[in-house]
């Protein structure tokens, strides 16, 4: 018996749902990405790298309620959602509940990820001057792990590994 992420075609031919997901998912995200490049200058294989690895892409409940591809938390009651989340403090992983931003349309999620890189947090509007100065994909996922993007450790391997396994550094 096939798992339900497993379809035929007419041809008898079993294709994975899910890598045609996957490739579906990247094809959507990318041509947005270039275009946010030409604007931001952010490496749409790290745009693209990171909306798959913070949305589980674009499956999470978070993305598929609410267009947050990015895990971008807000403080505006009527623009965000309290949801759990996972962080990495004091080197161990707890679950704390925190308002994550809605947004109308994934793109606008990209949009405002592309922002926060280039205009930084309300506290440091040079958080991620050094993501963006970055020239290759392997220095800015460094880069947004010692501006600190995210809490996970292994935040840039992750990032890498998707844009290596994907090819999405093709993109840049």
């Amino acid at each position: 018996m096939l798992s339900s992420n497993y379809t035929s075609n007419n041809t008898g031919i079993f294709t994975n749902k899910s890598n045609n997901n996957e490739q579906q998912f990247i094809v959507q995200t990318a041509e947005y990405a270039k275009n946010l490049k030409e604007t931001y200058g952010i490496l749409p294989s790290i745009s693209i790298a990171q909306a798959i690895l913070e949305s589980d892409w674009g499956r999470s409940e978070l993305s598929v309620k609410n267009n947050n591809f990015y895990g971008i938390k807000g403080d505006n009651p009527n623009k965000t959602v309290m949801m759990n989340t996972k962080e990495f403090v004091n080197g161990e992983w707890i679950e704390i509940k925190a308002p994550f931003r809605k947004y109308d349309s994934w793109q606008e999620s990209m949009d405002e990820h592309a922002r926060l890189i280039v205009y930084g947090t309300t506290w440091n509007a040079n958080q991620y001057s050094t993501v963006l100065a970055a020239t290759e994909y392997k220095e800015a996922a460094y880069a947004l792990e010692k501006s600190g993007y995210a809490t996970d450790p292994d935040y840039p391997v992750k990032l890498i590994r998707l844009i290596e396994q994907y090819n999405l550094h093709q993109y840049d």
